[in-house]
């Protein structure tokens, strides 16, 4: 019994940290919304338009009308693969893709509603907001798994092992 115990890794505890989930998602958070600001502070640069937080909290802001309604959406496009980076660096793990995705987005929605002082109602900001959800969740989940599934190397280990 005491070999079993011996052979058990330790390379993923089985665990739960709250701690360091909530870490996570602040860091998640923050590195997004970051993220997402300065990307609309470039595309309101390259249109031509005045800066505020109504770009990114508006829900009326998201059309296809004119170049600005199309920056927005570039944006916030743009901010899903850079979510699918930082889900790869800071959780690194494919079983949370979705839940840190869906957080983020939750949180988001949220905001919105509180911004607004109403329910977000348009066709526009929906979709948008779960295709890059789908984007970054999936993006995500692609890259942390071909981390997870790099082949270990055995070098290290010595002649003696039998393979």
């Amino acid at each position: 019994m005491t070999k079993m115990k011996k052979l058990k890794g330790s390379f993923r505890n089985a665990h739960w940290d709250p701690c360091l989930i909530l870490s996570q998602m602040f860091a998640v958070q923050f590195i997004l919304y970051l993220s997402l600001a300065i990307i609309v502070a470039v595309m309101e640069d390259l249109t031509g338009s005045t800066r505020t937080l109504d770009h990114i909290f508006e829900y009326h802001e998201i059309h296809v009308r004119d170049n600005e309604g199309r920056a927005v959406i570039a944006a916030f496009v743009l901010n899903a693969i850079v979510g699918a980076l930082v889900l790869w660096i800071v959780v690194g793990r494919t079983k949370l893709c979705l839940d840190f995705s869906c957080t983020f987005y939750g949180i988001h929605l949220f905001y919105c509603w509180m911004y607004n002082s109403s329910f977000p109602t348009t066709f526009s900001w929906w979709t948008l907001n779960i295709a890059c959800a789908s984007v970054m969740c999936v993006t995500g989940e692609f890259l942390c798994l071909s981390t997870e599934l790099q082949a270990i190397p055995l070098s290290n280990i010595g002649a003696k092992v039998d393979l």
